[in-house]
């Protein structure tokens, strides 16, 4: 008998260890609720021979890796890229159930919930008839109370999905997707620190009216007139340099603590790109991709660039990390420096020769002479399509024409 319960109890502690929960490879649809609305996206998993994770955020046509993804029994802790930020949550089946958190952000965790094996993004609804046209060009004007924000809305349509971006003087929205479901247009975004959430309906004029959702708090309603020849304000007269200035000065220290100056024997006769970005900054991280291979392949025509890092907290340890692991990422071998917190009116402070600092990033060109030749505000990222393109031949032209400047003549200057 002894052996008998023995023997039981043993086949019954076998049949009761069920095996751990599985965190599938493939495709998972999630969704953040934020202000009452649910945020979808899709994101990709993907484990090796080892069981090591990797995961891709997928907007539109971007997939955005992150390869620091820590499965340790039902729990799933996902590093989101170069950000300050995770996703938290338990395998439950098929599903994940926890949390979006900020981590430098009092009290910013937001519900996240996750299906593996939907590739749709948006719910949607099959045998539409008479689904409204949204594709072309519009003039956007953004409302917040007493605020307005000129804006170019750009869509592109397949019967009932849609994609495409919104441009502002600031910088885009990045890569927008979803669809049309009962005539109203609803695109959304997760690029990892962001979230954008779009609604829009077409009124009989065919002007669109709209709501845009972003992050916890912010909303804001738009209007949109279809226009071919949609412009902004010109992004390279909203930051200049103040009454008798002509230069730039500044003293930040580099990732590692040195001090760094415009005076030092590295940048003297040559052209500098200042970059004021943060890492936090997701049209900082389109502009850091974009310049880092180019400046990779331009670095020995005399061009040198420094990246001016505002971020989250301003201790120095914290900013540091945060630079050195975007230039672990991104692979980037030109400078930076720690410059300041991600706050527009502190961050002209740190640079009092400067009008004010409108968005992040802001770019600023410098010529041989050390003299700023343009200030360019915001940026357009690939998500824009040929504003992007423009903005390339735009930068290359201006880099082309500071690095044609007489060497002889600015070294007369400079006596």
């Amino acid at each position: 008998m002894t052996r008998l319960l023995t023997a039981l109890g043993l086949a019954s502690l076998l049949f009761s260890c069920n095996p751990p929960p599985e965190f599938k490879a493939g495709t998972w649809r999630a969704t953040l609720k934020l202000q009452g609305q649910l945020l979808p996206f899709n994101f990709e998993v993907a484990k090796d021979s080892l069981n090591h994770y990797t995961a891709f955020l997928r907007n539109a046509e971007e997939r955005l890796l992150l390869d620091e993804v820590a499965v340790n029994g039902d729990s799933v802790n996902i590093a989101l890229h170069i950000f300050d930020a995770n996703i938290k949550a338990r395998i439950v089946g098929d599903s994940l159930i926890g949390v979006f958190i900020k981590n430098p952000v009092k009290d910013y965790i937001v519900p996240f919930k996750a299906a593996y094996g939907q590739t749709f993004r948006f719910e949607n609804k099959k045998g539409q008839a008479d689904i409204p046209d949204f594709a072309g060009t519009y003039a956007i004007t953004f409302v917040h109370e007493q605020d307005t924000t000129p804006s170019i809305g750009v869509f592109q349509q397949f019967k009932d999905s849609v994609t495409g971006t919104f441009l502002t003087p600031t910088g885009d929205y990045r890569y927008l997707q979803g669809n049309i479901v009962d005539g109203k247009m609803q695109l959304a975004t997760f690029d990892g620190n962001h979230a954008y959430l779009f609604y829009a309906t077409r009124n009989s004029d065919g002007q669109l009216i709209g709501m845009f959702h972003s992050g916890k708090t912010w909303k804001e309603s738009w209007v949109g007139i279809k226009d071919d020849h949609a412009k902004l304000p010109d992004a390279e007269s909203l930051t200049y340099l103040k009454p008798g200035f002509e230069k730039i000065e500044f003293t930040f220290p580099d990732v590692n603590g040195k001090p760094v100056t415009l005076n030092d024997e590295k940048y003297k006769n040559k052209v500098v790109i200042l970059q004021l970005f943060g890492t936090w900054c997701p049209n900082c991280m389109d502009e850091t991709r974009f310049l880092s291979p180019w400046y990779d392949q331009n670095k020995n025509r005399g061009v040198e660039i420094i990246g001016l890092a505002y971020e989250r907290k301003p201790e120095f340890d914290y900013a540091s990390t945060r630079v050195k692991k975007m230039i672990e990422k991104l692979d980037v071998k030109y400078d930076f420096v720690i410059a300041g917190v991600d706050d527009k009116a502190k961050a002209a402070e740190t640079l009092p020769m400067l009008n004010q600092v409108v968005a992040f990033p802001t770019t600023i060109f410098i010529g041989k002479d050390g003299k700023v030749k343009k200030i360019h505000t915001g940026y357009s990222g690939p998500g824009t399509g040929i504003y992007y393109e423009q903005g390339i031949q735009h930068f290359n032209e201006t880099i082309n024409e500071l690095l044609s400047e007489n060497l002889a003549s600015v070294r007369d200057v400079r006596k």
